[in-house]
């Protein structure tokens, strides 16, 4: 993320000597893309390479289901079952090599150990449920409306005010950003971007721990999460700046472009990645001519897999959709408002749905996990009766 922040003390130059009255903190490179990309740089009290234990490691592979799909489809993720662990809670649902799209609904906060994925960034969108993102930079609240973007190889905890928690996920293999026809040659959002750097949610409240002991860390790297005993607390860092940090955004604070006639989806853009894009379907004005269709027209799915996730409101152009449904529209057919949307849109004068649309430029596979929650007879709701 272009922006610059910075929490804590750090030395006046980087790479210098930073005292702490007994001996040196540790100055470490948090990078993305080798040295070409975003960084931070962090000051540790005790060197983050202190290893004492390599124990288990656990197979995270997602069990697919169907490798080649052409049923549209859809999942009643209500129906994921809520387990006690935020890792144990995750069910990838659609997956593909470049991204793995699915649901949680966690019950307890993580407080026995630390996780960091280095596969992927990390997209949570929290529909339900209260807490903090705690990390190695500092603390994130969050609430329902909040995407979460947590950048590949971040140390975290999630600490829920509540029991009752859903989260909508996708774990990116591409480093997730904001719409690049959106920013300026340097990375600042522009003036018709339809959000700005004043709307992201910035780490606070760096807590730094001078702990020694035995601290679990879980890491997932290669779809295996392996167990690692580390001798000091990982949060021991005591001032950081730089631009490679998490951050929260809410749907809410996105700001709809409408037009005349119907705008296509990439108006709803909010992040994207060299693999697929996530799109925000927010409360807004329908279009103005005098004799406009607010209802989408049918359009061909001939480069994307298109996934909804729908979070509350009346979705205009589907019928017998309700929160926490799940949608997928596949490539290779085309699809539209369901029968009677179309015609029951005219003359409407504005929508209060709320929605997060991910378009994937490969296909995606569809889960073991997905096949126990899809309602089996979706594909045949725009049949007229």
């Amino acid at each position: 993320m272009p922006i610059y922040h910075h929490l804590g003390r750090i030395p006046p130059k980087r790479h210098t000597i930073f005292e702490n009255g007994k001996g040196l903190y540790y100055e470490q490179l948090f990078g993305t893309i080798g040295f070409d990309g975003m960084s931070t740089l962090m000051y540790h009290i005790h060197r983050p390479t202190q290893v004492k234990e390599i124990l288990r490691s656990i197979d995270m592979t997602p069990q697919i289901a169907v490798e080649k799909n052409m049923t549209a489809r859809k999942l009643i993720s209500w129906d994921v079952p809520p387990q006690d662990d935020f890792l144990d809670a995750r069910k990838v649902l659609l997956a593909n090599k470049d991204v793995y799209v699915g649901v949680a609904a966690p019950k307890k906060s993580m407080t026995d150990y630390f996780y960091k994925n280095v596969d992927a960034d990390e997209m949570l969108f929290i529909h339900r449920g209260t807490g903090r993102l705690k990390t190695i930079m500092g603390s994130i609240p969050f609430e329902y409306g909040d995407y979460l973007i947590i950048p590949r190889g971040m140390i975290y905890q999630i600490e829920f005010d509540t029991e009752d928690n859903r989260i909508f996920f996708a774990e990116s293999f591409h480093p997730i950003y904001t719409p690049k026809r959106y920013r300026n040659w340097f990375g600042q959002l522009l003036e018709h971007s339809p959000f700005c750097e004043r709307d992201y949610i910035l780490p606070r409240d760096l807590e730094t721990h001078d702990e020694r002991g035995s601290f679990l860390m879980k890491i997932k790297k290669q779809s295996t999460l392996h167990e690692l005993e580390y001798a000091t607390h990982p949060f021991d860092v005591v001032g950081w700046d730089g631009y490679n940090f998490p951050y929260g955004f809410s749907i809410h604070n996105f700001e709809p472009i409408t037009g005349r006639v119907h705008q296509p989806p990439p108006v709803h853009q909010t992040f994207e990645t060299s693999a697929f894009v996530i799109c925000s379907f927010c409360p807004r004005l329908y279009d103005y001519h005098p004799k406009s269709i607010p209802a989408p027209y049918n359009h061909s799915n001939i480069d994307s897999d298109e996934v909804l996730y729908y979070v509350d409101g009346d979705f205009m152009s589907r019928t017998n959709i309700a929160p926490g449904h799940i949608s997928l529209h596949p490539a290779g057919i085309p699809h539209g408002p369901h029968p009677g949307t179309y015609e029951a849109s005219i003359g409407q004068k504005e929508t209060h749905e709320l929605a997060v649309m991910i378009d994937t430029f490969k296909p995606l596979q569809i889960t073991k996990e997905a096949l126990k929650i899809d309602d089996g007879k979706y594909y045949k709701s725009w049949l007229e009766h």
